[in-house]
């Protein structure tokens, strides 16, 4: 039966990666599929000691955050349908965001007490979540061709504000260290107040946009660039709003998906390419990849690999053993540790 603050024992399991021989640490079993929420959203407590993930082990999807010491695990909500991609930590890491359904709730670490915070009305789409450094929680609403970005503040739910938006959003994310949203329709990326005023499109590099993040300050985007060319090579590439600049970062051994460090100086990434199925580090200062294992996932896209807070492990998803799982990979020999900025 799934019980909110029920412990789980630990899963670990330790093996020498098939192509690098790096040690490679599986944290969930592959008997039950467990895996991670969207790569914008917080999923490590801010002193990294836990991560916060949503598996199946007790029959439903359920959010738990896992001991990163000892491997165990607790059940954090009893949610009747979980979103598993809109799970995020609140700013003050005492609280679980997350939708059940078209309900946004959240629920208190510690006592397991949840609450909800907003209902998407009935005939209209839920799309994203983030959650803001003022920890306001922000997504959007979509019926037809018409959408509505909503801002729902925590503290007080009943002051829940937004904007409407021509057209279908289909990317919702918070501008941290700033009280802006970035929003997308179609192929066209947007940034705006929380209300809507000074909206600008962002003009970003001609052609396919894949997955977007923003740098801890807020300063740049960060975001994949596809070429039409499918022989070209994907892109890393920075945007600075304020500047309306746009620069070439690196070029990437087919990055699917990626995430950055806490000082943006490293990036991790995994390869789409099925004859390389790899998880790599890409440094920025020399434009060069190393490889760190396989993930071999049957969908690349689930694989989002993320650093900790320190930078010193990535952590990603695969279901290579058999259902999606949750694997780790030290990384201290390659990356300096951050864990100062994150004080």
């Amino acid at each position: 039966m799934a019980i909110a603050g029920r412990l789980y024992g630990p899963e670990l399991r330790h093996y020498a990666d098939p192509a690098t021989e790096f040690q490679v640490i599986r944290l969930t079993d592959p008997v039950h599929a467990s895996g991670m929420t969207a790569p914008h959203l917080r999923q490590f407590a801010r002193r990294g000691n836990f991560l916060l993930h949503w598996s199946d082990r007790a029959g439903t999807r359920q959010a738990y955050t896992i001991d990163l010491k000892d491997g165990e695990s607790r059940q954090i909500t009893d949610a009747a349908a979980l979103d598993p991609t809109s799970l995020s930590l609140s700013n003050d890491d005492r609280n679980v965001v997350f939708f059940d359904g078209s309900a946004l709730s959240e629920v208190a670490l510690g006592s397991y007490r949840s609450r909800e915070l907003y209902k998407v009305p009935g005939g209209s789409e839920r799309v994203g979540l983030a959650v803001s450094n003022d920890g306001s929680v922000v997504f959007a609403e979509r019926a037809g061709e018409k959408s509505k970005v909503v801002v729902v503040n925590r503290l007080r739910p009943a002051a829940t504000g937004g904007f409407p938006v021509d057209g279908s959003v289909g990317l919702v994310m918070a501008r941290p260290r700033r009280p802006q949203v970035l929003y997308r329709v179609n192929d066209a990326v947007w940034l705006a107040n929380y209300d809507g005023s000074n909206k600008k499109q962002l003009k970003l590099e001609p052609g396919q946009t894949g997955e977007m993040l923003w740098t801890g300050s807020g300063q740049s985007l960060i975001y994949l660039h596809v070429p039409d060319d499918p022989k070209q090579l994907i892109t890393l590439r920075e945007h600075f709003p304020e500047e309306n600049q746009d620069k070439l970062l690196a070029k990437t051994s087919q990055f699917g998906t990626f995430s950055i460090n806490n000082d943006a100086s490293v990036f991790a990434g995994a390869s789409r390419s099925r004859a390389s199925a790899y998880v790599l580090i890409l440094l920025r200062v020399t434009r060069r990849e190393l490889t760190l294992c396989e993930h071999r996932a049957s969908d690349p896209a689930m694989v989002s690999p993320i650093f900790s807070p320190d930078s010193q492990s990535v952590f990603f998803a695969s279901d290579r053993h058999g259902k999606s799982a949750i694997y780790r990979v030290h990384v201290e020999k390659f990356v300096e540790n951050t864990e100062d900025e994150n004080q």
